[in-house]
């Protein structure tokens, strides 16, 4: 879910200015899934460029405050993440921990990385929604240790219906800075792609594993 449009599409900007998404209708990308991809996003590169890190920052921790309030631990999905997410429980002087995919093999065998107690309540930030998968999987985690999931914030969302659907079924509430959708319209209208593209771009999201270029 967008909870802002007009922030939608300046996030969408930004990981287009800096390369964080690539959009190859005509060379697509091979997914580590074996999908064929016209897009490519790597929302980690933000991190590298101080001006889109403290946008994205600032509008993460403005929703955080909006939506869920101040007493609140932000939880960042390893490892993308867990910059981001460490960013902006500073901004708004909040703890912060990180969930590992799996728990260590070693040492205290811990899947949560930092202080949180049980009964306390979490906003959990991720940097990119595929499935959805791998970020329930950290919902679970954290929820295991008996902490509240307030809910999720992501960067970006490709806007799959098998996300939404597993977000619904494990009844966690999600909003995304920006999405599949504004980031194509928003290429559109800045002439990035052009309308043959965009069909191309358009008809891939609808099955993403059958698709070839």
């Amino acid at each position: 879910m967008i909870y802002n449009e007009k922030i939608a599409f300046e996030t969408a900007a930004h990981l287009l200015q800096i390369n964080a998404i690539k959009l190859e209708p005509k060379n697509p990308f091979t997914w580590a899934s074996g999908w064929k991809s016209p897009i490519y996003c790597d929302n980690r590169l933000a991190l590298s460029f101080p001006k889109v890190r403290d946008y994205l920052t600032d509008a993460i921790a403005q929703q955080v405050t909006a939506l869920y309030g101040s007493d609140v631990t932000i939880a960042g999905v390893a490892t993308g993440a867990i910059g981001i997410g460490a960013l902006v429980a500073q901004k708004l002087n909040l703890p912060f921990v990180y969930v590992r995919p799996e728990p260590k093999k070693h040492g205290r065998q811990n899947q949560i990385e930092g202080v949180v107690q049980e009964g306390q309540a979490v906003v959990v930030i991720e940097d990119l929604i595929s499935t959805g998968m791998s970020s329930l999987n950290a919902v679970t985690a954290i929820e295991a240790a008996g902490i509240e999931v307030l809910g999720m914030i992501a960067l970006f969302s490709y806007g799959f219906s098998v996300a939404e659907n597993n977000f619904k079924e494990a009844a966690v509430q999600l909003y995304t800075l920006s999405d599949y959708n504004h980031l194509i319209e928003h290429a559109t209208a800045t002439a990035t792609i052009e309308k043959e593209q965009q069909e191309t771009l358009v008809n891939w999201r609808k099955d993403p594993a059958s698709w070839k270029p």
